[in-house]
């Protein structure tokens, strides 16, 4: 699962490198419009822990038929409200182009398209994490990966696409990643399924999805407030240091990916396990090296995966990278409480991700009109560590203190 996840990330942070040919305010935009996707992630990653939790727990034939008419009529569900989402942008479509600059229209509906494929996508990765099918499950990150750098990059140097390109490469590796996955899955779309159990179900993915919605929420939410108010040719340098600083909590996801239906399973069968306490220490050891790399090599890495002409940013990385090692620690506590049905926890996590929004609507607008955009990237990273330090506090006092 790392080198799968590794391998994956190498690919994506490789559709960066077309920073060195697309406008800065392009970048910028680029970056937005998937932080946007990865507030589209927050439900997604809540269907695929339930999914990964249903799956584990299933015993037997009924079990499994059971995962197989959940996965039918959640697809059904899920289209029906992108397509909701998809009139709404219809309706607001250059309003939303003027609040976050997009130029071509096609970017954000390149972007809509892959929002559809990305709620598909854990609902399948989810059944093949709970399985315990780790191999297919980092093959299909692997061909997301790949399919997405391929395809920005035929478009890109092939046809002259800028941010529209690329948000089209990231659909056409999200379609391959969800074809893989549909292929290993395909049992569950043959054969009779009893009825679908929507409200037991419903009583399960919500507090999954709003508890791992906390953590999805304060790994993405900056970039779009950046983009918002801050002057459109400063926010691409922004992007740079952000794509590196997230990357640590990318590059420990995996550990928590492989722990959580192994809490699941233990719990079933109330068996004891140690998997928590190597899951966090390993996610420390592998955090802290990282961080302290990103920190010292960050000049070398941005002249070498993005546009040369970012290296100003480069003081910023050290305060971006720092801030998000919390976040991947708060991560794995996260998982352990969802997989053992900490629900009480829930309201305490969201209250950090509302209190944060509120917060970045009150002090980003402040930092972008009253200070340098250096000085004020520093402050808005500032804020995201503290909250990422709060969200950590709060599931560590649930993990240990809060029975």
């Amino acid at each position: 699962m790392v080198f799968a996840t590794v391998a994956s990330g190498v690919f994506m942070w490789a559709v960066h490198l077309f920073s060195k040919v697309i406008p800065p305010a392009e970048y910028g935009v680029l970056g937005t419009m998937l932080q946007l996707l990865n507030w589209v992630v927050i439900p997604a990653v809540g269907l695929q822990m339930v999914f990964a939790q249903q799956s584990s727990a299933a015993a037997g034939e009924d079990g499994r038929r059971a995962v197989a008419a959940t996965v039918r009529a959640v697809m059904k569900g899920v289209f029906a409200l992108w397509l909701a989402v998809a009139l709404f942008v219809g309706w607001r479509q250059a309003e939303l182009c003027e609040m976050f600059k997009v130029a071509n229209p096609a970017a954000l509906w390149a972007t809509l398209a892959a929002g559809l494929a990305l709620l598909w996508l854990p609902i399948l990765q989810g059944v093949l994490q709970g399985r315990q099918n780790f191999l297919w499950f980092g093959i299909s990150g692997m061909c997301g990966g790949a399919g997405r750098f391929i395809g920005a990059g035929v478009i890109v140097l092939a046809f002259g696409g800028w941010a529209a390109g690329i948000m089209t490469g990231v659909l056409l590796g999200l379609l391959a990643a969800l074809a893989v996955a549909a292929w290993q899955c395909r049992d569950v779309f043959h054969g009779a399924v009893p009825p679908f159990a929507g409200r037991e179900w419903l009583r399960r993915v919500v507090p999954l999805t709003v508890g791992f919605g906390a953590g999805q929420f304060l790994f993405s939410a900056d970039q779009v407030f950046v983009q918002a108010n801050f002057a459109a040719e400063s926010t691409g340098p922004y992007v740079a240091a952000g794509t590196l600083s997230r990357a640590l909590v990318m590059f420990t996801g995996p550990l928590a990916a492989v722990m959580f239906p192994k809490i699941v399973r233990s719990v079933v069968r109330a068996e004891g396990t140690d998997v928590l306490r190597f899951t966090l220490l390993g996610t420390l050891a592998m955090g802290g090296g990282g961080a302290l790399a990103l920190s010292v090599m960050a000049p070398l890495f941005i002249t070498i995966g993005f546009n040369p002409k970012f290296v100003s940013i480069a003081p910023l990385v050290p305060w971006f990278v720092w801030a998000m090692l919390p976040l991947a620690l708060a991560t794995v506590l996260v998982n352990n409480l969802m997989a053992r049905e900490v629900f009480r926890a829930v309201p305490a996590l969201a209250a950090v991700a509302g209190v944060y929004a509120c917060a970045l609507g009150m002090l980003v607008p402040k930092f972008a009109a009253a200070l340098p955009s250096a000085e004020g990237f520093v402050r808005v990273t500032q804020v995201l560590g503290c909250f990422n330090l709060l969200l950590l506090a709060v599931a560590a006092w649930f993990t240990w203190r809060g029975k």
